[in-house]
């Protein structure tokens, strides 16, 4: 069979033959009285063998080695050929992602195109200042797509370049909440805990909302993250977790402070009452009654008072203490 039609019947170029016999990887036997190339049965199916390697992403090279070594293995090579394939795919997905949050830039000009280029790659950067210079500008200098800086904030570890990255977050408007919400469902702690902390950076309204449902979230540290900041904003649903701060010692000043701010409004004897329960759980532990006490000090009204009267007679000394000390205050006042 004449080179002509090889090439029409295996599809690979005339072009390409030739350059496969310059390799050695295919050399036909044959030439015909007027000298032209002749290919056998065994030469096309050569070709095709050729091809199927090809296909599979092996050099030129390789392909040589695997027809001609009789000791070749494949095993190793298709394994290389497997991992460099997961890294080509990854580098790809990289680049779409790149080319998507371009995209979703918007922008109008080349200029602008490189302005977000530029921010995209600082940050990326290994340099903390560097990410935390480009958060702090992502606001003004290039529209910085939301997506980028929610992806930005769920996985920074500087706590500094994270500040800068929520600020610049809420900045933004609602549109990376949903986002975040997402984030709150993630497999990975840190990440839920990034979430949380975004959302409370947001003021009221749709941000409220969320952490109002992260009060019953599985993870108690999303829970406790979400409280002291429902607190400030009055939301009352936040004192059972608030209260069960104070009893396990778990950022307990922090938290006695935000009960003591919402008890300037109509929760006071609600906070009082959930206090109260808690001192007369037969579980809770001596320091974690003593903290209880002392977040009563700065709950007004009438529950409080009564039950820091009672707990001046409190069967722990230091309790009774605490409690004498808290009244005496009070009645000065």
């Amino acid at each position: 069979m004449l080179i002509g039609e090889v090439a029409r019947r295996s599809g690979v170029s005339a072009r390409m033959l030739r350059h496969y016999e310059s390799l050695g990887l295919v050399r036909p036997a044959h030439r015909t009285d007027a000298g032209y190339r002749e290919y056998s049965g065994d030469d096309i199916r050569r070709i095709f063998h050729i091809e199927s390697l090809r296909s599979l992403g092996l050099s030129l090279h390789e392909v040589k080695r695997a027809l001609d070594d009789p000791g070749f293995t494949p095993s190793e090579l298709v394994e290389d050929l497997a991992r460099r394939t997961v890294e080509r795919i990854a580098a790809e997905t990289e680049l779409l992602a790149r080319l998507q949050r371009i995209e979703a830039a918007e922008p109008t000009g080349w200029e602008e195109v490189l302005q977000v280029v530029a921010l995209l790659q600082a940050l990326d950067s290994e340099s903390a200042g560097k990410r935390q210079r480009a958060a702090l500008t992502a606001v003004d200098e290039a529209p910085v797509p939301v997506e980028t800086l929610v992806e930005s904030v769920l996985g920074e570890s500087d706590p500094n370049v994270a500040g800068a990255l929520r600020w610049a977050l809420a900045q933004s408007g609602d549109r990376g909440l949903a986002l975040l919400a997402k984030g709150l469902r993630s497999p990975v702690a840190e990440v839920r805990e990034r979430a949380v902390r975004s959302i409370a950076e947001f003021p009221d309204g749709a941000a409220t909302a969320l952490l109002q449902g992260a009060l019953a979230h599985p993870d108690v540290a999303v829970r406790r993250r979400a409280a002291p900041v429902l607190a400030a904003r009055g939301v009352a649903e936040a004192v059972p977790t608030l209260v069960d701060m104070v009893v396990e010692g778990v950022n307990d000043v922090d938290a006695a402070d935000a009960l003591s701010a919402l008890a300037t409004g109509p929760a006071a004897d609600e906070i009082a009452a959930g206090l109260v329960d808690r001192l007369a759980h037969a579980g809770t532990d001596p320091a974690g009654r003593r903290r209880l006490t002392q977040a009563l000090a700065d709950v007004p009204g009438a529950t409080a008072a009564r039950a820091l009267d009672d707990l001046t007679r409190d069967a722990d000394h230091v309790v009774a203490l605490t409690a004498t000390y808290v009244l005496e205050l009070r009645n000065s006042r």
